[in-house]
């Protein structure tokens, strides 16, 4: 497969596409004052500790209180000096803890894993897998602590973002802080190294767990570390570099948790760029294009650090016309704020997001088949088109939570198996992870994808002020209507006087025209005749009613 990654960049926004066979599947946006706050570490207060919801709210200095759930919940400072003390000498080599799971029971999202890291690598979020079924009996029986013992209201805390403020709900948290270099994962509240399973030599396993162990007796370093696939065959120069920065970072964390008052940011992520280029950049692609020069030159030092023979694939783009205009990703930007997407054989998608979940209905639109081929046949086809495009659009979009797909209704079973196995086969292209699950012979799929920041929708539009988001408004005819109902009311109270009705001008023209029959009934109830005002300034739905 053929990936480019298409870079633009100013001094108050940044935008890169990811193409693979010169199709936009992925495009991540940052703005200057918008910067997305997943992965940074903060200092907070509790703000307030809710036992029924085994939840508390936490003041980390943004627009609302993030969420902290009960499993989430560790003193990180204190974690650490224990593990400084050596209390974790007899911990179970097999590892210290499980990831931590979040209140809708789904991991917390991970650092983006290195392309070709898979769910198979060892885990790159706050801790770590169980070496043996017991220890998992072990955590079931031990009584699980409540929110209330751990936490109490004006208590600081450290927590890092894992999952962006989105709509009316505040960011989620976790005190297992996880921090993502090139080779290695950093995670300062567990005591373990462990080797991702895509390495699958011993030597190598071996070595890499040397070079780790021998820095953390060194250095005095504490702390768990996950080894990246990417590790595989670099230098002990490289995975010294990962560990030096992980051990500088948490020291100044951890000194200015001391002398900073809360909330406050002790750690940020780092650039949009950097970091795309820090967890993603492979051999599979073929080229890296950034339009503007001071990004080049920072592109080009970290690739020729992380991966030296990708330099020559790093190119500056020059021409004057926009770099993401000549590569079609702004077209596609444009198209993915529709909710119509046209299929190459003339079906088409509608995809709906709503706060609950994302339906998407297939339609064959102007695809009628083959002239000698069944509508089983033509549906078949349609269904197989429409899913590859899905799941390209739910990536494009970034759409997450639950998904439904409500395909074209398929008589024969191994039709609806072969394309729910086509669901499946292209949501593995899909870094976030997902699952789908067939639920009736309908041609319903349901799909969840793990959500961690706004979809492009949400980050680049926003509600009508017309309509207030709703997409609708009343007609013009219902308007007629309900001045009437109102006019009713208030009939008694005029006491023979005049009535001046100030109204959008839409509406003052439905009164001459289509409901002149409304507006005579209107004047009969006043016993005298009503004035027309239009008024540009009215909304639609707005009208006066007023004596004269």
């Amino acid at each position: 497969m053929n990936k480019e990654m298409i870079i633009s960049a100013s001094d108050h926004e940044t935008r890169v596409a990811i193409l693979e066979d010169d199709q936009v599947v992925e495009v991540f946006i940052e703005r200057e004052h918008q910067r997305g706050v997943v992965g940074n570490v903060y200092k907070g207060r509790v703000s307030k500790v809710l036992p029924g919801m085994q939840s508390s709210f936490v003041d980390i200095g943004l627009e609302r209180d993030a969420f902290l759930y009960v499993s989430e919940v560790v003193n990180t400072v204190e974690e650490f000096e224990r593990l400084e003390s050596g209390d974790e000498e007899d911990a179970d080599p097999a590892g210290p803890a499980l990831p931590p799971v979040s209140a809708d029971g789904e991991p917390f999202p991970a650092p983006v894993p290195a392309e070709g890291e898979a769910a198979g690598d060892a885990p790159a979020n706050g801790g770590e897998r169980r070496g043996r079924g017991g220890d998992r009996e072990r955590d079931r029986d031990r009584p699980q602590p409540k929110i209330e013992d751990l936490l109490k209201e004006g208590q600081e805390v450290l927590v890092q973002v894992v999952k962006e403020p989105l709509g009316t709900k505040g960011a989620r948290l976790t005190s297992h802080a996880t921090m993502p270099g090139r080779f290695l994962v950093f995670m300062p509240t567990v005591d373990h190294v462990g080797v991702s399973r895509k390495i699958e030599s011993r030597d190598e396993r071996a070595r890499l767990r040397g070079i780790v162990r021998e820095f953390r007796e060194q250095h005095g370093f504490t702390g768990g570390v996950i080894i990246r696939t990417a590790a595989a065959g670099r230098t002990k120069e490289d995975i010294v570099s990962d560990l030096t920065y992980f051990h500088q970072v948490w020291t100044e964390i951890r000194q200015k948790m001391e002398g900073r008052r809360p909330p406050a940011v002790l750690f940020q992520e780092q650039s949009l760029v950097i970091k795309l280029l820090r967890d993603l950049l492979t051999d599979d692609y073929t080229a890296v294009r950034i339009d503007n020069e001071l990004e080049y030159r920072r592109v080009l030092a970290l690739v020729e650090r992380i991966m030296p023979n990708l330099v020559p694939r790093v190119k500056l783009y020059t021409k004057e016309y926009p770099i993401l205009e000549e590569y079609g990703v702004q077209g596609e930007i444009d198209k993915a704020l529709r909710p119509k997407v046209w299929l190459k054989s003339g079906g088409y998608l509608v995809i709906n997001q709503t706060e609950a979940l994302v339906a998407i209905d297939v339609n064959t639109g102007r695809y009628v088949g083959k002239r000698t081929g069944r509508l089983e046949d033509t549906i078949v086809k349609t269904n197989l088109e429409a899913v590859k495009e899905i799941v390209r659009q739910l990536r494009l979009r970034d759409l997450g939570g639950i998904i439904v797909l409500d395909l074209i209704d398929m008589e024969e079973k191994k039709n609806r198996q072969k394309v729910f196995q086509e669901v499946e086969k292209e949501l593995r292209k899909d870094r976030s992870p997902s699952k789908a699950l067939q639920v009736s012979d309908f041609g319903l799929v349901i799909v969840t994808r793990k959500r961690v920041k706004q979809s492009l929708e949400r980050l680049l539009t926003e509600p009508c002020p017309y309509c207030s988001g709703s997409g609708l408004i009343k007609s013009s005819s219902t308007i007629c209507h309900e001045i009437l109902s109102d006019v009713q009311k208030i009939v008694s109270e005029l006491d023979g006087q005049s009535v001046i009705l100030r109204v959008n001008p839409d509406i003052a023209r439905a009164l001459k025209e289509e409901e002149s029959a409304t507006f005579r009934e209107l004047q009969r109830a006043v016993g005298r005749p009503v004035t027309l005002k239009p008024d540009a300034h009215l909304h639609h739905e707005q009208f006066d009613v007023m004596a004269s």
